[in-house]
């Protein structure tokens, strides 16, 4: 976890540091904070953990698996959205995935400050915390009830779809090379990997 290690820099030029707050911020300081800055943050019981910023090639891939996503859900009346947009996986906790979907666009959980659960999430592994994507979220997201959870690796050219069984997740597949890798909860979705890593980013 990277806790919060920043100023803030007032309309009247004067910088505070917002360190002194961690392990107190409270939901409400932590929304009106992320409604006015362009910094990734999210949000844990009390404290503010600074995401690193997308690079070109994450972007790219974000990208590529949005519109594919968001052609194939458009379909049966689904909607998608890409980071920033806060999804509250319990009270206590933030997270702004990658990806976050819904099957039904209509569904209650589909609010405009922050969704408050998600039928699929894809992440896309940062280098400088891997296991934040890879080990912690996969409890948070299965604890939330979140049927599918995409991870997708460019430091292996992986892409992992866990599903989930009761209160924990199973794998579905580790897809990679020129395997295609598919949705359990989406039939018919599916990606090629070397498409994902290598057509994407071009």
């Amino acid at each position: 976890m990277t806790t919060l290690h920043m100023t803030w820099d007032r309309p009247d030029g004067v910088a505070l540091s917002l360190d002194p707050l961690q392990g107190h911020w409270t939901e409400e300081q932590y929304l009106l904070l992320t409604d006015q800055t362009t910094q990734l943050l999210e949000y844990s019981d009390g404290v503010i953990e600074v995401l690193a910023m997308p690079t070109r090639n994450h972007q790219a891939l974000s990208r590529f698996l949005f519109l594919a996503l968001f052609a194939f859900v458009q379909q049966f009346g689904g909607t998608v959205f890409y980071a920033p947009l806060r999804l509250q996986v319990r009270p206590g906790k933030f997270r702004e995935p990658d990806l976050l979907l819904l099957c039904d666009a209509q569904d209650p959980r589909n609010q405009d400050r922050y969704w408050l659960g998600a039928d699929l999430v894809v992440e896309i592994v940062s280098p400088d915390d891997p296991e934040r994507d890879t080990e912690i979220k996969v409890g948070e997201y299965a604890a939330a009830h979140i049927p599918e959870y995409w991870i997708v690796n460019p430091l292996t050219e992986t892409i992992t779809v866990l599903v989930l069984d009761g209160t924990s997740y199973r794998e579905h597949g580790i897809f990679q090379g020129n395997e295609w890798a598919t949705s359990l909860l989406l039939e018919g979705f599916k990606v090629q990997v070397d498409a994902v890593f290598h057509q994407a980013v071009v």
